[in-house]
């Protein structure tokens, strides 16, 4: 399943530092991403593979460079599925909170 790389994708703090650097600047490349992590390429790279089998990253060749793009779908899948239907039930409880507290009951 999917979800199940992404799940393991995101669960290494070196892959997570990876997604944010991409959020923050997306289109970089290898060089650049490892100029903020404290290892060598070929480690970079290994956790790059598993982030791009995951559909978290996507690659585009330009030239002789590599660049490496967030892919934030799989994220708003696993949102969309884990996240959104708790959120729901918490706004509403809370909502219902407010019109009690402020005496607004329809």
């Amino acid at each position: 399943m999917d979800q199940d790389k992404v799940f393991k994708a995101l669960g290494d703090p070196t892959r997570r530092q990876l997604l944010d650097l991409l959020c923050e600047q997306n289109g970089q490349t290898l060089g650049q991403l490892c100029a903020h992590l404290g290892m060598a390429r070929q480690s970079a790279t290994q956790h790059l593979d598993l982030l791009e089998a995951a559909n978290l990253v996507s690659t585009v060749r330009r030239g002789r460079e590599k660049l490496h793009f967030i892919n934030p779908v799989p994220l708003h899948d696993i949102y969309e599925r884990w996240v959104r239907k708790f959120e729901m039930q918490r706004l509403t409880l809370l909502h219902d909170l407010k019109r009690e507290l402020e005496g607004n009951q329809e």
